[in-house]
């Protein structure tokens, strides 16, 4: 358990340098930005898959699909939660992403047959108040305010993409029963930057011309919060049920602010302060209950 939970917390310190590589990624389109994290570490991956000698060959045909669901579902999240930042504000988009946590909850009851013990529950509610309170003290209560179409339309792709986070995390659950981490990374990687790549040349985004420091950040935003912070995710799942992977990466937020703080001499408000309190608490309680319980073969 030791070895999980210093893996989980490398992974939180990771995945909290994303919003710090993307801010300094400013003539960077949003999809653009998700093509080239997936695609330099799908390509890492692969070089390093083929080192070790991993053959993909012998993936069975459910495998191969669900990996290529996984991937599908990745993509989908990169692309809807980092479009809702065009339309909605932060707080709003912030506020709805945090809903993942509940969706895992209900998708692990349905599809997966996993009862949620009360301490889970308590977990995904504490967690939700405080990605809440943190969106809060981000930008005020008027950041939560709708004020028109595009405030909506904005609000539903983060939901879309709290969704889509969900099914990835219960796929990668699902998948990693019985696939080791580097045949699972690697393959869902590099489904996900084949559907952001050609999303991106459907839509005509350029893949050049941008600022060369633009570059360097992109790609430590590839090797540090995705190779790094999504791989230490990704190998949790096979010691920890979906919900409190979900709930841990919540810590996200608190080395956000903690960088941002060091780095752009932004102020963590006492209403911020209680926001991280309460995620503290989540991942504290569900901790308890977090342990992953052994599937059934009959279930990949």
């Amino acid at each position: 358990m030791f070895k999980t939970i210093f893996l989980v917390s490398i992974g939180i310190v990771a995945i909290s340098f994303a919003s710090i590589f993307i801010k300094f990624c400013e003539d960077v389109p949003s999809i653009m930005i998700a093509s080239y994290r997936l695609t330099i570490s799908s390509i890492i991956l692969l070089i390093i898959a083929k080192a070790k000698g991993v053959q993909f060959l012998s993936f069975t045909k459910k495998q191969l699909a669900l990996a290529l669901i996984g991937g599908i579902f990745l993509s989908l999240h990169f692309f809807f939660w980092i479009s809702s930042l065009k339309f909605t504000s932060v707080a709003s988009s912030v506020v709805l992403v945090t809903t993942n946590p509940i969706f895992i909850g209900i998708f692990s009851y349905f599809f997966l047959k996993e009862k949620q013990p009360v301490e889970i529950i308590y977990g995904i509610i504490l967690s939700f108040l405080g990605g809440f309170t943190l969106a809060i003290g981000d930008s005020g209560l008027q950041g939560l305010t709708i004020k028109n179409t595009s405030y909506l339309f904005g609000d539903f792709l983060a939901l879309l993409g709290a969704i889509m986070a969900s099914g990835y995390l219960i796929i990668g659950s699902i998948l990693r029963k019985n696939l080791d981490i580097l045949p699972y990374t690697s393959s869902v990687y590099t489904f996900s930057a084949s559907i952001l790549l050609m999303t991106s040349i459907c839509l005509k985004v350029p893949f050049f011309g941008y600022n060369s420091r633009s570059y360097v950040y992109l790609f430590l935003l590839a090797i540090i919060p995705q190779l790094i912070g999504h791989t230490a995710f990704n190998w949790a799942l096979r010691h920890l049920r979906a919900n409190m992977v979900a709930i841990t990466i919540l810590g996200e937020p608190i080395g956000a602010s903690l960088l941002a703080y060091f780095i752009f001499g932004e102020i963590v408000k006492p209403i911020q302060f209680l926001g991280i309190i309460f995620i503290f608490l989540a991942i504290f309680i569900s901790s308890k209950k977090g342990k992953r319980p052994s599937l059934s073969k009959n279930q990949l």
